[in-house]
């Protein structure tokens, strides 16, 4: 039963990973007929759509948009190079700061679970740590059973951060970067096709994370069983 528990577990966190790490290196090389970097495509939608106030910087913390900081961040190889995976990224970043700018509901709430989940993570280690201490000093099953429920249901915050989280990539992804480079005329036809695959790729990257949070609350209320 045990293997069948790890198959199961590779087939729907660590593939997943895999598939996304080839995707965005089967289209991470350079291409010199591509106009510009990453970066450059970046910096050229905040100002072409005028988002003032938005910065584009690279980063050693991997692809993502900072609205607290209001920053596109983009990794080395995305602010660097004109390649197909690089140019799809940026557009997926800046299509988040779209989401902040126009104060869309998703990306509004994702962000407020967020702060949330960053409080309730840290009272959800304490409680667990806690548990068997009071049941040894309580001698009640009881207490063991409060305390890990409470403990669960702090880390259910972090699972609706990332089932929040799921649509408001999608979104940008499909609802913003595609868009923006097809109808911008910023990637020929024969490249959307990759584009697409690029795209979905960043989407799904927070479907590995949802599935470990789900697996990992699953574990704590089998053991309260």
């Amino acid at each position: 039963m045990g293997l069948v528990a790890l198959a199961l577990f590779a087939a729907i966190v660590l593939l997943p990973q895999f598939w996304v790490r080839r995707t965005m290196q089967r289209h991470g090389t350079p291409r010199p007929d591509f106009p510009g970097t990453g970066g450059e495509l970046a910096q050229h939608l905040v100002e072409h759509f005028g988002l003032d106030g938005v910065g584009v910087e690279q980063t050693d913390k991997g692809d993502h948009y900072d609205p607290e900081a209001r920053v596109v961040r983009l990794s080395a190889d995305t602010y660097s190079r004109p390649s197909l995976t690089a140019v799809a990224i940026a557009a997926h970043e800046v299509g988040h700061a779209l989401q902040h700018h126009r104060g869309e509901n998703g990306l509004k709430l994702r962000q407020s679970l967020v702060r949330i989940a960053q409080v309730s993570d840290r009272f959800a280690a304490i409680f667990f740590i806690a548990a068997p201490v009071l049941t040894l000093v309580a001698r009640s099953p009881g207490a063991f059973l409060a305390m890990a429920g409470i403990g669960i249901a702090l880390l259910a915050v972090r699972v609706l951060v990332h089932l929040v989280t799921l649509p408001v990539e999608y979104d940008a992804s499909f609802g913003k970067a595609l868009p923006i480079l097809k109808e911008g005329g910023y990637l020929r036809e024969e490249d959307l096709g990759g584009a697409r695959s690029v795209l979905r790729a960043a989407a799904f990257t927070y479907v590995a994370g949802a599935l470990m949070s789900l697996i990992d609350l699953a574990r704590w209320i089998r053991l309260l069983r």
